[in-house]
């Protein structure tokens, strides 16, 4: 009897933890479906221009990202040989930011375009969201993943959207979600690892992009005319800059958040 007992124990602690932890109606799932076999929704109409934006940001004379002290989970600092930072400021030796979410602010209004059919995935990896920085449509599937054997719980913070928290205390889990409001930025944080923080825009067009480590980013298939694009950095705010789309062509944009620099467009 003391062993049937111990089993209804483990198992109540379980469901308290999966379920007392949630909020907003959001369902943990078995990590049975992947985020890209999301069902297709219906075709929307193709593309609706060809022009196209690349760009660079960048970071001068930087503190170097700080490090992350795991200890206070074992587990998660088993998983990291080496040093692990915060991913807040990530900049290469020429000064190239990361991180950067760049998007089309104004320019866009009165026009529709379709939610994607495939899911946006967000993973906890290592004890760290990935990707730190990211977006998706409104009414896109958000599937959100615990890829590491201990505890975590996903805790987003919108302004404009519903708040949720849920519990994921297994490997493997994962939750769906959609926003249904238009939001910069969408904060995340785990509740039990106090260093994992992961941002995300929710936009009505699919115009954005994130710089890489080398700090590039690029978006394409924008229709012609005249836009302002916003940058956003977790750090150091926005900067924007106007920019004249043509159908065809490239325009060559910059964001500098080193202090005194500016956005410009080419």
């Amino acid at each position: 009897m003391k062993k049937i007992s111990l089993l209804m124990v483990f198992a109540l602690i379980a469901t308290v933890l999966v379920v007392g932890c949630g909020g907003g109606g959001d369902q943990a799932a078995a990590p049975a479906q992947q985020a890209d076999s999301a069902p297709a929704a219906a075709p929307g109409p193709a593309a609706t221009g060809s022009g196209t934006i690349e760009g660079n940001a960048k970071y001068i004379n930087g503190d170097p990202d700080a490090v992350i002290g795991m200890d206070a989970d074992p587990v998660c600092a088993s998983l990291h040989p080496g040093e692990v930072h915060t991913e807040k400021v990530v900049i290469d030796d020429d000064g190239n930011l990361a991180n950067v979410f760049v998007y089309v602010k104004s320019g866009l209004e009165g026009k529709s375009f379709p939610v994607p059919g495939t899911a946006h995935m967000l993973d906890q990896m290592g004890c760290q969201y990935k990707p730190h920085v990211s977006g998706v449509q409104v009414g896109q599937k958000l599937v959100v993943r615990n890829s590491d054997p201990t505890l975590h719980n996903v805790h987003a913070r919108p302004k404009s959207n519903k708040e949720f928290n849920q519990g994921q205390p297994f490997q493997g889990m994962e939750l769906e979600h959609t926003f249904d409001k238009a939001e910069v930025m969408v904060p995340f944080k785990c509740d039990v690892h106090p260093w994992m923080s992961s941002y995300m825009a929710v936009l009505e067009h699919p115009f954005f992009g994130v710089s890489s480590e080398q700090g590039s980013f690029g978006i394409e298939n924008l229709p012609a005319g005249d836009y302002v694009l916003e940058a956003w950095h977790e750090e150091f705010g926005t900067q924007t800059v106007e920019v004249t789309i043509v159908d065809g062509d490239t325009a060559v944009v910059s964001f500098d958040f080193s202090p005194g620099a500016t956005a410009s467009a080419g």
